[in-house]
């Protein structure tokens, strides 16, 4: 996996590609910076409120901070989200996660 840094280097020519912006994310979590990958997830959804996996990876996230509200507010949209774009799967997993909360 890339690094954050050359993560940030290749949106520096495509700052709207939301596939480099959920990698980023996920590079900051594998490096232990949650904080930042909840940030950039945020970003993620801002810019495709529709990215299911952001939803999911970011309630994991936030439960490894043992922010279980958070993570359960998250996770919920998520399954919300995942049921309007008929991905039964990653709802499914979602609610799994949801009830291991």
């Amino acid at each position: 996996m890339p690094s954050p840094q050359q993560l940030e280097a290749m949106l520096e020519s495509d700052p709207d590609d939301v596939f480099l912006r959920y990698a980023l994310a996920m590079a900051h979590r594998s490096a232990g910076d949650h904080e930042q990958a909840i940030q950039v997830f945020d970003d993620v959804l801002e810019r495709d409120a529709e990215h299911v996996p952001s939803y999911f990876q970011k309630a994991q996230t936030l439960a490894e901070l043992k922010k279980v509200d958070e993570a359960r507010a998250v996770i919920n949209d998520g399954i919300k989200v995942a049921d309007r774009v008929n991905d039964a799967h990653a709802a499914g997993e979602m609610r799994e996660f949801l009830a291991l909360l």
